[in-house]
């Protein structure tokens, strides 16, 4: 599975070039913040979510004094804003129970494994929220699987899966050295812009020949629009 998933991710770079990354790891408590607020919506209206409360409050142990009717009124942008206000308070509020202060740089020193059940163990946090903070701010060379990653992987043909957490556990362990952060961003934007779920840009794909999709689109019509923004890669 090595060879092939560094195959799909030269082909990526060569179509979308090399993605921009963070010039330094992100707090992981940041990063656990903002992929909670990232979930199914668009990062632009998550991003504008995360600032709304950096912007307000100076720590996140302000933020963990608020009701969670609270918090959702400041991350409304994002959309799902009752679940993700119950998430971030349950998160902020466990945080601060079990080790008495809002960090997470004791998962520095942790095991992969042992930090995806450390994080999961928070209602609302789930595999593919851990392993963001694995790669984006423990700088792991993990994949975490979306629904992009989920769909473009399994139409390609590397996973025969059913659910993202499954193809996440296809790949664990197999991603070729300093590739994660390469292979998961693009393709994001494979997902976004060419391998979409209905009517997918098959005639411009960097791994068309390459992939087992058997309805592929040649309608030369469809329109390629850039979708470039990376929230996690914008957290500070």
């Amino acid at each position: 599975m090595k060879k092939k998933i560094n195959k799909i991710n030269n082909l990526l770079i060569q179509f979308f070039g090399i993605p921009k990354k963070n010039k330094k790891n992100p707090d992981p408590v940041d990063m656990l913040i903002g992929t909670i607020l990232s979930q199914n919506t668009n990062d632009k209206n998550s991003y504008r979510a995360y600032q709304n409360l950096k912007q307000k409050y100076k720590t996140w142990d302000e933020v963990a004094k608020l009701t969670p009717s609270s918090i959702e009124k400041i991350i409304r942008v994002a959309g799902l804003g009752k679940q993700k206000a119950k998430a971030i308070n349950n998160v902020l509020k466990g945080l601060k129970k079990k080790n008495g202060k809002i960090k997470l740089k004791f998962l520095d020193k942790k095991d992969d494994n042992i930090v995806i059940d450390k994080l999961t163990e928070f209602n609302g946090v789930g595999v593919k929220t851990a392993s963001c903070v694995l790669l984006f701010s423990l700088n792991r060379n993990v994949c975490p699987v979306d629904t992009h990653v989920h769909r473009t992987l399994n139409r390609i043909g590397l996973v025969n899966t059913k659910t993202p957490d499954k193809t996440f556990n296809e790949i664990f362990g197999q991603i070729p050295a300093g590739t994660a952060h390469s292979f998961h961003t693009n393709l994001i934007r494979l997902g976004r812009e060419i391998c979409k779920p209905t009517k997918p840009n098959c005639i411009i794909c960097p791994l068309e020949k390459y992939c087992n999709y058997d309805l592929k689109n040649f309608d030369k019509n469809v329109v390629h629009t850039k979708n470039d923004f990376m929230l996690l890669d914008n957290i500070s």
